[in-house]
């Protein structure tokens, strides 16, 4: 009895963080759609002075789109592993440890930007280029592990999407959904900026829909006094 209430509170903490994680999404979206005025066509000197002059605001946004939706990553990676694994479906254990790897990446990037900001700022002072020669490095390996490349957490979604789809955990078209969410993301390994947009932007609809579910589903089957049978709904 405890281990099932356990179970269902790490669930609802899933639920928790999985809307948070698009709401990360959003807020990095409105930042760099709105506040972000980066001088791509600047000097050296410029662009470091423009990251100098936001480096608080900016170390933030990173800590927050890496950092933080990290950690709240964890959280769901294990939720979803525990509402899926008594289907034992291979896909499961297959995604999940894809889900752990991403939490790994994305939390190493964040780590390896924060740092790297200030590197690169202090060295500002004694030469510029060599400054933003820093920041461009720095830039291109967070992008890398954590960023431009959403190969390991499209595999992640879409194999869970798999596994619940074949399970009929959660409603049908969420998994189809999931689906076409994965598939976009493991088609960001392709140069080409439009899949990671994609991803982006159907992961924030993902979330939302992921976290709903994961908070309603067993009040619903709880107030109902109905057990939900394992087909799709």
């Amino acid at each position: 009895m405890n281990g099932f209430l356990m179970n269902n509170k790490l669930q609802q903490w899933a639920g928790v963080f999985a809307i948070f994680e698009a709401l990360i999404y959003i807020a990095a979206f409105v930042y760099f759609g709105a506040f972000w005025s980066y001088p791509f066509d600047g000097t050296s000197a410029e662009k470091m002075t423009y990251l100098a002059e936001n480096q608080v605001v900016f170390s933030l946004i990173l800590f927050l789109m890496y950092v933080v939706f990290g950690v709240f990553l964890a959280v769901l990676v294990v939720g979803l592993h525990e509402k899926l694994k008594q289907s034992n479906h291979p896909a499961v254990l297959i995604g999940s440890l894809f889900g752990v790897i991403w939490v790994g990446l994305v939390i190493a990037s964040g780590m390896i930007s924060h740092i790297g900001l200030g590197s690169a700022i202090d060295l500002m002072e004694t030469s510029p280029e060599k400054a933003l020669e820093m920041w461009l490095i720095i830039s291109v390996i967070t992008e890398s592990i954590g960023g431009g490349n959403e190969l390991v957490g499209g595999l992640w979604v879409l194999l869970m999407s798999l596994a619940a789809l074949s399970a009929g955990v959660f409603p049908r078209f969420l998994n189809y959904f999931g689906l076409f969410v994965g598939v976009a993301g493991v088609a960001t390994i392709y140069p080409d900026d439009i899949f990671t947009e994609i991803f982006g932007i159907t992961q924030i609809v993902w979330f939302i829909w992921l976290g709903v579910c994961l908070l309603t589903q067993d009040y619903v089957k709880k107030a109902t006094g109905v057990k939900k049978p394992m087909i799709a709904n």
